[in-house]
């Protein structure tokens, strides 16, 4: 059991892994919502105990069965981001296995790691697909609400059911995150941003994002009607018009490195050439050219001090989903300087002095982002192998 505090509610609550489960009457998925993985997002704790708590004071119909679990229950109480590590950044399956299997657990944050994977891993075996996984988060920035996104074919298609900014590609970047692991067991997954940590309208914002995200499933038995007007409160949060960014770099902050963002930046910002970004070892760190930055870093605690983004063309997204459908990357193969990393056929190995022609933005396309290089190869993993896709075939929004 611990102690969370909402600054923007002014209110204190008592938590347990578990928030709250409730097991439906019918049949239908199983929703996993997350909220507080970071410490100093509490937002997603108090907007989950209010949509629950709200489902069993009016004895609302639900199908299936939903949780609300906490993420990191020690860096709640203290309102920090983590303790030792960010729990968002070691779900690696060599380390999973280091401490489930081998039970080498060095701090609280692995410790975090192996109930929330147990846990998970219970979910999985005993309860009934098809299974959504959301992770309720909120930024140190002003921001409109968006969606994080793995790049399947399998997430987009349920995530463009959200009238909400949706950014693809962070797993290029952001190594380790509890979505990613989940994504590559082939369920959906997608993390919700809903505004800046201790803002009310953050609370707000996650309330009906859970709510549209049951009804939407079918999880919650309502009309289409109310589901419709769930679906404009979404998206009257958002001023972003444009629906798929995708990121394409990533500002590394260093150990020893002493970073300071300027004020004043949100998330979405287009941002002139020559504009100060931050304070680097003391030195200005300008933009070289006109740029769209996303997530400034405003906090003390924190690895990346922000990303550019640009917006992906609607003509790019389609192409990319027919070469993905017809399996192109299996023709690629034979090409000479191209293989596969192993006989799984999830994994390329490029060598980029034979294959030249290998951009990144053209493994994209396919499905593909780069998890490991060097100066001579590159190894891209491609999440479309283990989409569980089949399982979700009977969900009203998977055939609209």
């Amino acid at each position: 059991m611990s102690l969370v505090h909402s600054i923007a509610l002014e209110e204190t609550v008592k938590i347990d892994r578990v928030i709250d489960h409730i097991v439906g009457t019918e049949e239908g998925p199983t929703m996993v919502f997350f909220g507080g993985i970071h410490g100093n997002e509490p937002a997603g704790v108090f907007a989950l105990r209010q949509v629950f708590d709200e489902i069993r004071s009016k004895k609302l119909s639900v199908k299936g069965e939903i949780y609300a679990i906490s993420g990191n229950l020690g860096a709640l109480e203290t309102h920090q981001r983590f303790q030792q590590e960010d729990l968002n950044r070691i779900w690696f399956p060599d380390r999973i296995e280091d401490i489930i299997e081998k039970k080498k657990i060095h701090h609280e944050e692995e410790n975090e790691l192996s109930q929330l994977y147990l846990l998970i891993q219970d979910i999985l075996e005993n309860s009934n697909p098809p299974f959504y996984f959301l992770d309720l988060h909120t930024t140190s920035s002003d921001t409109t609400p968006f969606m994080i996104l793995n790049d399947s074919l399998l997430n987009r298609k349920y995530g463009s059911n959200y009238p909400l900014p949706i950014i693809l590609g962070i797993e290029e970047y952001l190594k380790g995150a509890l979505l990613s692991y989940i994504n590559e067991l082939g369920y959906v997954s997608l993390g919700f941003e809903s505004g800046q940590h201790d803002d009310e309208k953050a609370i707000r914002n996650s309330v009906d994002f859970i709510r549209y995200s049951l009804a939407l499933t079918q999880s919650l038995d309502v009309t289409e009607k109310e589901k419709e007007l769930l679906r404009e409160k979404i998206s009257n949060t958002s001023n972003d018009s444009y629906r798929f960014y995708e990121i394409y770099h990533q500002h590394d902050i260093g150990p020893e490195n002493d970073f300071e963002m300027f004020p004043g930046f949100s998330n979405f910002q287009k941002v002139p050439k020559g504009v100060s970004l931050a304070l680097v070892d003391g030195v200005e760190l300008k933009t070289t050219k006109r740029r769209q930055i996303f997530m400034p870093l405003y906090q003390k605690q924190g690895n990346e001090g922000f990303y550019f983004i640009r917006p992906i063309p609607k003509i790019w997204l389609w192409l990319s989903k027919e070469l993905r459908r017809v399996k192109v990357d299996h023709i690629l193969v034979k090409l000479p300087g191209v293989e596969w990393a192993d006989g799984k056929k999830d994994t390329l190995v490029v060598d980029q002095r034979i294959a030249r022609f290998f951009a990144k933005s053209f493994l994209h396309l396919l499905g593909y982002r780069a998890r490991r290089s060097d100066k001579i190869h590159l190894m891209a993993k491609n999440r479309e192998r283990a989409s569980k896709s089949n399982e979700y075939t009977n969900a009203l929004w998977f055939n609209q």
